[in-house]
């Protein structure tokens, strides 16, 4: 039995929505010192929509298949939604990850809320600070 499922083996291989957004209306960067992994999440809005997601990601397989999975859960939905993704979902999505690679997905969910704070920032967008998870952008998060 492998390791990886047959989801997060076609992420890997087939990763969907590589590349960067050149006039991206929002990037985030995420990485974890500990193993090395390094993600870049890029976003276009339109009204209230991610109507395009964007990645490039440094890292193991279960990081790409994370960012891969991520990008297609968020794509084409209204921020607030998106904002609604946990590392859970996405391992779940991917048909699990192994224990010891859940990190992996905790940076997707943060690399897609970085993104979007950086987007609130970048438009003087109010947001309540509650709504970040990630760690570098809750002691950013006061109500602006």
């Amino acid at each position: 039995m492998s390791l990886y499922s047959e989801k997060v083996m076609d992420h890997f291989r087939n990763p969907r929505n590589v590349g960067v957004i050149e006039d991206a209306d929002g990037v985030g960067e995420v990485g974890n010192a500990k193993c090395g992994d390094i993600m870049k999440m890029y976003i276009k809005v339109r009204d209230g929509i991610l109507v395009d997601v964007k990645f490039e990601t440094f890292g193991c397989g279960s990081a790409i298949a994370s960012s891969s999975m991520a990008t297609e859960m968020i794509k084409g939905k209204p921020i607030s939604e998106a904002l609604t993704l946990t590392n859970k979902a996405v391992a779940e999505a991917l048909d699990g990850l192994p224990a010891y690679k859940m990190h992996c997905s905790v940076l997707a969910e943060q690399a897609v809320q970085a993104a979007i704070l950086d987007y609130y920032k970048k438009n003087n967008i109010p947001y309540d600070g509650s709504q970040f998870k990630c760690e570098h952008c809750a002691h950013d998060g006061e109500e602006e």
